[in-house]
């Protein structure tokens, strides 16, 4: 937190919109996929050409409800469309298909989420979420173009956004941060945005004024251009900072939207702020009002996944979880499937082997010491994701794609089991993770060509031990003289003669019987 807000309260509230994972544009057939040669993603519908008429998609209101119920908010029962009218040059149209409270009702109003704040819990409500459509983009300066012109992609043109609004609850740019990285969770986990801020498909506005706590709300200043989340907590240091110099200059704030200029780290002037009037809302003609029916959105509930803090609360009941650990577990839904994915494979494999070993009993058979798989220990699987995944995913550059296809579930689960039923020690099975990551093999095939099955012979240990104690007398010496420490010395020497495929727990047990002159 900035000096100035010790002085002055900051009042936040954010502009966040989200694409849509729609297969095609809110009022066209056009593709929404990223990317593509310019204006080659385009229709007469989009482009705004006389006499066309859009048609509303269907699914771009779905995922609009499946949002609102997701925060608690107050889905319409009828919602209606808007033109806001400003000119741009990316605004094919003149106007901008939106919605707005007076002029085309919101699909959900109010709602909120809550996050944690400064000082503890805090609430932060929603003023409402709607649909609108995206503009198109401006090319300035950019490689492959000529400097002295500028360019326009209609490809975005006619995407499907949907906009979430706060209320003023925000009250630091570290609470913002937590709102937006919040906002992002449940947006993916619902499976309504990918949230990938670098390709646009989420972006945040920021709306930021400062007062003497107390006091009357302040002058608000938009800011735009923020395209990470560390990039908005600091343009909105920069603009709490920038504002209170100017009030304990005696200066005035001014009503305007302000540009981040992250190279700079400074906010700069773009324009006047609009109040909604400016932008001259009325009904739009060519879209009927639509009609929700409760059924409808009561559907559309019955099919929401599980919510974050509501899986997080399950996996710390169901699993034994520590908080924190079950919080980084289901940070994403693709973490927290792939999470229980493979607990639910390592608690089948342990079921089976149960069985195999009964039945071998029951025929007269005898058990083996093996205790088969990961035996649904959610706890050591859930250390290998946080840690061992964790690095290999980072040192590889990978994304959770590329990760889920190199070791999927049932890999780990199979890798986690050897190690527990003492094939290979917990140090192999991570050099043995490393090659999973680089060839997609199971770690049955990494073990057998690489030949790293564990050594739990006792005969053989036992020769191996008898070795290393033979060729060291004077640290044996020492060693029964009291400086146990050696112990560690003896297993990294029997341990370097194996090349780290001794069982650890058997040498250990071994050293210990022979130094104690047994």
């Amino acid at each position: 937190m900035s000096d100035a807000a010790i002085k002055y309260e900051s009042v936040i509230g954010l502009e966040v919109h989200a694409q849509l994972l729609t297969n095609s544009k809110i009022f066209c057939g056009c593709p929404v996929a990223f990317g593509g040669e310019p204006n080659t993603r385009v229709c007469p519908i989009c482009l705004g050409m006389p006499g066309v008429l859009p048609v509303l998609n269907r699914r771009a209101v779905e995922y609009t409800i499946r949002m609102a119920l997701a925060v608690d908010g107050r889905v319409a029962e009828t919602s209606a469309f808007a033109r806001k009218n400003y000119f741009y040059p990316d605004l094919p149209k003149g106007y901008q298909i939106s919605q707005y409270d007076r002029a085309g009702e919101p699909i959900s109003l109010a709602g909120g989420i809550e996050i944690e704040g400064e000082d503890g819990p805090r609430f932060v409500r929603l003023r409402r979420i709607h649909l609108e459509e995206e503009a198109g983009k401006s090319i300035h300066n950019e490689p492959g173009y000529d400097p002295d012109l500028s360019y326009i992609d209609f490809n975005r043109t006619g995407v499907p956004l949907m906009e979430i609004v706060s209320e003023p609850d925000i009250r630091s740019p570290r609470e913002a941060s937590a709102y937006l990285a919040r906002l992002r969770q449940i947006l993916q986990y619902i499976g309504v945005c990918d949230g990938n801020m670098e390709e646009g498909s989420l972006r945040c506005d920021a709306n930021v004024s400062i007062r003497k706590p107390g006091d009357p709300l302040g002058e608000l200043v938009e800011i735009k251009n923020m395209n990470s989340m560390r990039s908005m907590e600091r343009a909105l240091e920069f603009e709490i900072d920038r504002q209170t110099e100017l009030l304990d200059d005696g200066g005035t704030v001014v009503r305007q939207t302000r540009l981040w200029n992250e190279e700079k780290r400074k906010t700069f002037p773009m324009r006047s702020k609009e109040e909604a009037h400016d932008y001259r809302y009325f009904p739009d003609p060519d879209l009927v009002t639509v009609e929700i029916a409760r059924s409808w959105v009561d559907e559309i509930g019955e099919d929401l996944p599980e919510l974050p803090d509501a899986r997080m609360q399950r996996f710390v009941d169901e699993y034994g979880l520590p908080q924190d650990m079950a919080r980084k577990l289901t940070e994403n839904r693709t973490r927290a499937d792939y999470f229980e994915a493979c607990v639910s494979k390592a608690v089948g494999d342990t079921a089976r082997s149960a069985a195999g070993e009964a039945a071998g009993e029951a025929a007269g058979g005898t058990s083996s010491e093996a205790p088969g798989g990961v035996a649904g220990d959610a706890r050591t699987v859930s250390n290998w994701m946080l840690s061992e995944l964790l690095r290999v995913q980072h040192e590889n550059h990978m994304d959770q794609g590329t990760l889920e296809a190199r070791i999927p579930p049932d890999h780990l689960a199979q890798l986690l089991g050897q190690i527990k039923e003492g094939k290979i020690s917990g140090k192999i099975g991570k050099d043995v993770l490393d090659t999973m990551a680089e060839t997609g093999k199971s770690p049955a095939q990494v073990i057998e060509e690489q030949g790293l099955v564990q050594i739990s012979d006792t005969g053989e240990l036992e020769g191996v031990v008898d070795g290393i104690l033979a060729e060291h007398p004077g640290d044996v010496a020492e060693y029964r003289a009291g400086k146990t420490k050696l112990l560690g010395f003896f297993m990294g020497q029997v341990m370097r003669a194996t090349q780290g495929k001794a069982n650890p727990k058997m040498v250990n047990e071994l050293l210990q019987k022979k130094l104690a002159g047994h």
